[in-house]
C-alpha cells in the first residue's frame, strides 16, 4: 500500500516525470549496450507493508486499523533516527478491544522507486499458443519511497478476559467516561470457581496430541480457565523468534510433586538454571536472636566453594567478628575479591547482616550477637554522605576508568589501596565516609573511642547509639565529620580547631554548629521537600532578620 506524500524535494515547481521506456518482445536491440540514463521523478510516496491482503475496497479499513490517516502521517513525519518511539505504527486487528495487543511496525528509511507498468495487449491470432504474456509494456518511474513502514516483528500473545467481569466493565466505563458505570462498580465475592464448563464445545477444538492424550472421547466435558486474570500491556518483549528447533528447554527437568492436601502426585517442570538467592541472612535490630548457620540454599553450595578463600574468611571472622564490605575485601588480592563477588555465597556461608541499628550493612559472624557484648562497640559503623558527591550514577565505562585512575594515583603517591577502610585523619581515599570505629586510627578520635567512663558508655545496647551514650557518640561524629571534610577540601584539621568544636555553647549543653561543607553548584542533596541551596540561604537570611527584629524592636 503506497501513500502519495506530494512533497517535492526542491523548488516550488514540481518536475515532470521522465520519458517512458518501451520494452517489446520483438525488440532486437544490442544487449551489450549500456542502459540509457533517465531523470528520476522527485515525487515522494510513503509505503506501508501491510501484513494482510488489501483490496481497493478494503483500503479504508486497513487505514483505520493502522490508527487512521493522522497516525500514519505522524509516524512518517517523525525523524526516524532521532525519535524512534514516535515513528512506530500499531496495527490493531481488533479495534475497540482494550485487551487486544497491537502488532508493532517500524518506519525505516528506504531508497525504493515506484514504477508504473502499463501493458498493451496484442490481438491474439487464431491457432497461436499465446498465453497473454506477449505484448507491449510501458514502464514509467513516477516517484521515490524514502520511508517504509514494516511489520517484521512477531505479534504478541493475546488473551481475552470475560467482558462480563466487574473489572472489565469498569475498564469499559472509564474508557467511555460513564460515571454511572464507574459508580456501579463493586468488588465481587471471591469464589473458587477457577475452571468452568465451556459453553461452546467447539470453541476449544484442540489437537488431542497437544493435550497429551491419544483421543478425546465424544461428549467429553470441556473446561476453560476462570481465574479472572487481566492481561498486562505487553506479554513478550522479544520481537525476533529464536531458532529452538522444536526442542525442549535443556535446563528444564520433569519432577514429581505431591499435593499436601490430597496426596495426589503431579508432574512439574523445574528450571535448573533459575536464579537462587545466595545473599546473607538479614536481620533487624528488633529481632531477639541471630542466625547461627547459613540458609539451606547457601549451605548446599558449600561443596562448590573455594576452600582456600572460605578458610581465609573463617579465620578473619574468628579474629574480628564484624567487618564492613570494604574492610573484608581489602584483606584479599584483587582476583580473590572477584571470586568472592562472583560466587555470591562465600560471605553468606560465614556471616549475616544487620539491616538497621549501629551495625547496619556490616557482615557479622554467624552466632555472634553484638548487642550482648560491650566490646562490640568498637565495631560500630559511622556513615555520613558527602553532599558534594555526584548523585548521578556513572556508567560502567566511567567507573572502570575511575578505578584505573585511582589505582594509578595510589601507586604514584605511595598510598596503599588496601587501607581504604582506615581513617587516620591525614589521608582520604574515598568521597564517602563509612568507617568502623576500630578502623579509625586518628589519635584524637581513638582517645574518644576507647574511653570507658560512665559518661561515655551504656549498660545496655541502644538501637541508635549502640553501647555509647548519645553525648559521647555525637562528639565522635562531630570530630570525624570535621576532619573528613577538611581533608576533602585539601587541609588537615588541627587539634585546636577540633577541641573548639567540643566546647558547649554558652548557657547550653549543645555543641557548636557542626561543620557544613560548602555545596557545589548543582550537586546538592535533592531529598524530598529539600530546598535548593540558594533558596535555603535566602530563607535562613530572612529568618535571621526576623529574629533580630524581634530581639531589638527599637532598631
Amino acid at each position: 500500500m503506497d501513500i502519495d506524500a506530494d512533497q517535492p524535494l526542491a523548488g516550488p515547481s514540481r518536475p515532470v516525470a521522465g520519458p517512458s521506456t518501451h520494452l517489446s518482445s520483438a525488440d532486437s536491440g544490442a544487449l551489450g549496450a549500456p542502459a540509457p540514463e533517465r531523470p528520476l521523478a522527485s515525487t515522494h510516496f510513503y509505503s506501508v507493508e501491510y501484513p494482510g491482503f488489501v483490496q481497493p475496497a478494503s483500503a479504508p479499513l486497513a487505514i483505520e486499523r493502522l490508527g487512521g490517516q493522522q497516525a500514519i502521517d505522524t509516524a512518517f513525519r517523525r525523524a526516524t533516527g532521532r525519535d524512534r518511539v514516535e515513528s512506530l505504527l500499531e496495527l490493531r486487528l481488533r479495534p475497540g478491544n482494550p485487551y487486544a495487543h497491537p502488532v508493532s511496525g517500524e518506519v525505516v528509511p528506504t531508497s525504493n522507486i515506484v514504477l508504473k507498468v502499463v501493458k498493451r495487449k496484442r490481438r491474439r491470432k487464431e491457432g497461436s499458443l499465446d498465453d497473454g504474456s506477449i505484448g507491449e509494456y510501458t514502464v514509467q518511474a513516477v516517484g521515490v519511497i524514502p520511508k517504509t513502514a514494516r511489520f517484521r516483528s512477531m505479534a504478541d500473545f493475546q488473551y481475552q478476559p470475560e467482558m462480563s467481569d466487574p473489572v472489565a466493565q469498569l475498564r469499559s466505563s472509564m474508557d467511555t467516561m460513564d460515571v454511572d458505570g464507574i459508580l456501579r462498580y463493586h468488588i465481587p465475592p471471591e469464589k473458587e470457581d477457577y475452571t468452568v464448563v465451556e459453553a461452546d464445545p467447539a470453541a476449544m477444538d484442540i489437537d488431542p496430541q497437544l493435550l497429551g492424550v491419544d483421543d478425546v472421547p465424544a461428549g467429553a466435558v470441556r473446561t476453560r480457565s476462570n481465574l479472572r486474570l487481566f492481561p498486562p500491556p505487553l506479554f513478550s518483549r522479544q520481537g525476533i523468534p529464536q531458532n529452538y528447533n522444536y526442542k525442549a528447554n535443556t535446563a528444564s527437568v520433569e519432577t514429581i510433586v505431591v499435593d499436601d492436601d490430597t496426596g495426589e502426585e503431579k508432574k512439574r517442570l523445574i528450571n535448573r538454571m533459575r536464579w537462587k538467592g545466595f545473599g546473607p541472612i538479614s536481620v533487624s535490630y528488633a529481632e531477639k536472636t541471630v542466625p547461627d548457620k547459613p540458609s539451606a540454599t547457601v549451605e548446599e553450595q558449600r561443596g562448590q566453594a573455594d576452600k582456600k578463600i572460605l578458610g581465609r574468611l573463617e579465620e578473619l571472622f574468628q579474629e574480628r567478628p564484624i567487618w564492613t564490605r570494604a574492610a573484608i575485601f581489602n584483606q584479599f588480592q584483587p582476583l580473590q575479591v572477584r571470586d568472592i563477588i562472583n560466587s555470591k555465597y562465600l560471605l553468606p556461608l560465614v556471616s549475616y547482616v544487620f539491616e538497621d541499628g549501629p551495625w547496619r550493612d556490616t557482615y557479622v559472624r554467624l552466632g555472634y550477637d553484638p548487642r550482648q557484648d560491650p566490646e562490640a562497640r568498637f565495631y560500630q559503623r559511622l556513615y555520613f554522605r558527602n553532599l558534594n558527591h555526584p548523585i548521578v550514577r556513572p556508567s560502567v565505562v566511567t567507573r572502570r576508568q575511575e578505578q584505573r585512575n585511582e589505582s594509578a594515583q595510589a601507586r604514584f603517591s605511595g598510598m596503599d589501596e588496601r587501607r581504604s577502610h582506615i581513617f587516620d585523619g591525614e589521608t582520604v581515599t574515598s568521597e564517602t565516609a563509612a568507617f568502623q570505629l576500630c578502623d579509625i586510627t586518628d589519635p584524637m578520635l581513638k582517645e574518644m573511642i576507647e574511653a570507658e567512663d560512665e559518661d561515655s558508655l551504656r549498660d545496655t545496647c541502644n538501637e541508635r547509639d549502640g553501647w555509647y551514650t548519645t553525648h559521647a557518640l555525637e562528639r565522635i561524629k562531630t570530630i570525624l565529620r570535621h576532619k573528613f571534610f577538611a581533608l576533602l577540601e585539601g587541609h588537615i584539621a588541627t587539634r585546636e580547631e577540633c577541641e573548639r568544636l567540643l566546647v558547649p555553647q554558652e548557657g547550653t549543653d549543645k555543641l557548636p554548629s557542626r561543620y557544613r561543607p560548602k555545596l557545589k553548584f548543582g550537586k546538592h542533596n535533592m531529598a524530598k521537600g529539600a530546598l535548593r541551596p540558594e533558596d535555603a540561604a535566602a530563607q535562613r537570611l530572612m529568618t535571621a532578620i526576623e529574629q533580630q527584629r524581634k530581639t531589638f524592636p527599637s532598631r
